[in-house]
């Protein structure tokens, strides 16, 4: 199968790639390396990477699959203005392309859409857009669910994903990541006040496999968790026993407007076990133990 990954560079973009070649598709690779990635991330990797924004990018090649990953999503990078049009834009030429190559297109969406509704969040309950970001995966959400019946198009709402090729985010990189920066240095894990909030941490390895189960599924927009709130408190716990430390952990104010700050997300599941056939297959539990002991390793 022929494949194109954008946003290849990227934490989840790279792991995408990485397995789909692994499992001996010919993947091709493209990321405008705007929002601090490098190729790093794809190191040992064999097809074709292109350096190109997505906005502007023409191509005559065909592809059987297209996962589309590339999005902004951190505001240090781009204003609302330019977050939405990169979006939204991008978006439109990779579904144009899609259409042309009549390719199955695999897409990220974001439970960022939920904001601080109601838990386990269900794909059709009302949605809290608090940021630039969320709009534009709504207004790509609306679209999508008008051509459920021209062409196969499916978009995973990923809750709160971790692991590694996540580096290169920063600031924006999982709390899972840097809390284990922390406590390798020796620091107290530092959480806000008093550690009870709760997110639907999902390993990216079982992203990946969401999105490869996605090519068999009917077309839908489906939630990607493991279906539980893990507390701050308990990836703490999780970290210090993959470490084998005991780092006490010291609560600070959260500085965030709780309006907007998202405290808790849980994913309901059932269209995802339905129609995409996903499971984790990692434990939050699971997924830190594997991912602290690369951290550990190599840092990255």
């Amino acid at each position: 199968m022929k494949v194109l990954v954008t946003g290849a560079a990227g934490f989840i973009g790279s792991n995408i790639a990485l397995e789909l070649e692994k499992q001996g598709h010919e993947v091709t690779a493209i990321d405008n390396l705007m929002t601090g990635s490098t190729w790093d991330n794809l190191v040992g990797f064999k097809g074709k990477k292109i350096e190109e924004n997505l906005t502007t990018w023409k191509t005559e090649e065909k592809f059987d699959a297209i996962f589309h990953e590339a999005a902004i999503t951190d505001p240090r990078y781009a204003d609302d203005y330019e977050t939405m049009y990169n979006n939204l834009l991008g978006f439109e030429n990779i579904l144009n392309l899609a259409k042309r190559c009549k390719a199955s297109l695999i897409y990220a969406s974001t439970a960022a859409l939920y904001g601080n509704g109601p838990t386990p969040m269900q794909e059709d309950q009302p949605k809290d857009l608090q940021t630039a970001y969320a709009r534009s995966k709504m207004l790509i959400d609306d679209k999508v669910k008008t051509l459920f019946d021209k062409m196969h198009v499916v978009g995973l709402r990923y809750f709160n994903v971790f692991g590694p090729n996540e580096a290169h985010k920063g600031r924006p990189a999982s709390m899972i990541y840097h809390l284990t920066k922390q406590m390798l240095a020796g620091q107290k894990p530092k959480l806000f006040k008093m550690g009870e909030q709760k997110r639907d941490h999902i390993y990216v390895k079982d992203i990946v496999k969401a999105n490869i189960l996605a090519l068999k599924s009917p077309s839908g927009i489906y939630n990607v968790g493991t279906g539980r709130g893990t507390t701050f408190n308990e990836i703490v716990l999780y970290i210090n026993k993959a470490l084998g430390t005991n780092l006490d952990i010291e609560y600070i104010d959260n500085p965030y407007d709780p309006k907007s700050y998202q405290a808790n997300t849980q994913a309901n599941t059932d269209k995802a076990k339905k129609f995409l056939q996903f499971e984790n297959s990692y434990t939050p539990e699971e997924g830190v133990y594997e991912y602290v002991q690369k951290l550990k390793k190599d840092g990255k």
